[in-house]
């Protein structure tokens, strides 16, 4: 693996930085503290093609390779968790999803508008009684004709609310496990589903999310994705990708912290020196440090095995577990640094602070990242 980054990812490295510390960040913490969901960000962010991501170009798309993806990535997250939540359920879970499992009809139709922002997607998995454990799932699809018909409630559903497109699983039969599981494509104003706002979040303030409720919708056959019987592996496909971006939108709230602490221990004086001189703060700016450069070499690596063609679940898991929880000790120690002053609205790290910590839970908990990565060290399955 070549450690040096292409002309190609440092310019989109520069655009996605300027773009972030000019547009996204000064409004970062207006729009988490109105839990203001920013439209127009999003519009701007499409032109500039972050939108199009890995998307092959003849389906709109950017063409990106996956470390560049990650990069741009990084520096949205860096600015804005929120945003970066819209952006990883856009391109990872919903766009990634339907290009590898879509027909070339759905492609046509769907990838085009994902990319130029015309349309917003969701990613309908997670339900009240089935989380971590989506083989207990029970939303349900009943064959009618050449319709499915769909019932069942889909909740914390990032871009439940403002989704033109929801990507949703549902049971085709009887019984639990993996079997009969299948995706569906199902488009926003679909008689039969509705959608509604969850609010009062501890972070991620300025990310929509909502539940997805279905009560006898009817969708055409040509909504499936993929086959029946394959929805266990459509969405685990999507994960695969969803943890990678969320991986790389930890390592910018590293970055964030990092920046943010070094600046204030150079400045802020305490008993007449810089409190970087103190021994203990300098503990914990060298954790950050040796936190960001891990978290980012195992994003690249997964991202490198992703440009391949090669197998990386274990490697996309492992990133996102170790980025996650490093994302978590950095916001931490950042408020510490901060003091007082870390634990208002006033600085950034705050934010940081309240946004991190869903980076462990959603999209594999940290526990369920173990257990993969216990799993396959082991050759043992923690669990069915």
């Amino acid at each position: 693996m070549d450690f040096e980054l292409t002309d190609e990812q440092r310019l989109i490295r520069e655009t996605a930085r300027r773009f972030a510390e000019q547009e996204i960040a000064p409004v970062a913490g207006e729009n988490d503290r109105a839990g203001r969901f920013p439209r127009e960000l999003i519009n701007r962010m499409a032109a500039m093609g972050f939108l199009g991501g890995p998307i092959p170009k003849e389906y709109g798309g950017s063409g990106l390779d996956y470390i560049s993806h990650a990069i741009l990535t990084e520096e949205v997250g860096r600015a804005d968790s929120s945003l970066r939540t819209t952006l990883s359920v856009q391109v990872s879970l919903v766009a990634l999803t339907i290009l590898k499992w879509g027909t070339e009809e759905q492609k046509r139709r769907h990838l085009p508008d994902l990319c130029a922002g015309r349309m917003l997607g969701c990613f309908g998995l997670t339900e009240p009684n089935a989380g971590s454990d989506p083989a207990s799932m029970e939303t349900t699809a009943v064959k009618r004709g050449t319709a499915w018909v769909l019932d069942g409630t889909k909740t914390w559903i990032s871009n439940g609310t403002v989704a033109d497109l929801a990507l949703v699983f549902a049971r085709t039969g009887p019984g639990n496990g993996h079997d009969g599981i299948a995706a569906f494509l199902v488009d926003q104003g679909t008689p039969g589903l509705a959608t509604r706002p969850i609010t009062d979040k501890l972070g991620l303030r300025a990310s929509d999310t909502g539940e997805l409720i279905f009560n006898n919708c009817s969708v055409p056959e040509t909504a499936l994705l993929g086959a029946v019987g394959q929805g266990f592996k459509v969405a685990m496909s999507a994960l695969d990708n969803g943890r990678y971006s969320v991986a790389a939108g930890c390592v910018g709230i590293i970055q964030g912290c990092l920046n943010a602490c070094t600046e204030y221990a150079k400045t802020r004086r305490q008993f007449g020196r810089p409190i970087g001189s103190f021994q203990l703060v300098q503990d914990m700016i060298a954790r950050m440090a040796v936190d960001l450069d891990a978290a980012r070499l195992l994003v690249f690596r997964a991202g490198y095995l992703k440009n391949q063609g090669l197998p990386n679940t274990i490697e996309t898991s492992i990133a996102k577990y170790f980025a996650s929880e490093a994302a978590g000790r950095a916001a931490t120690d950042a408020v510490q640094v901060f003091g007082a002053y870390g634990y208002s609205e006033e600085t950034p790290v705050a934010r940081y602070y309240r946004d991190a910590k869903v980076a462990t839970i959603y999209e594999g908990t940290s526990q369920i990242q173990k257990l993969l990565i216990g799993s396959h060290v082991l050759g043992i399955r923690a669990f069915s």
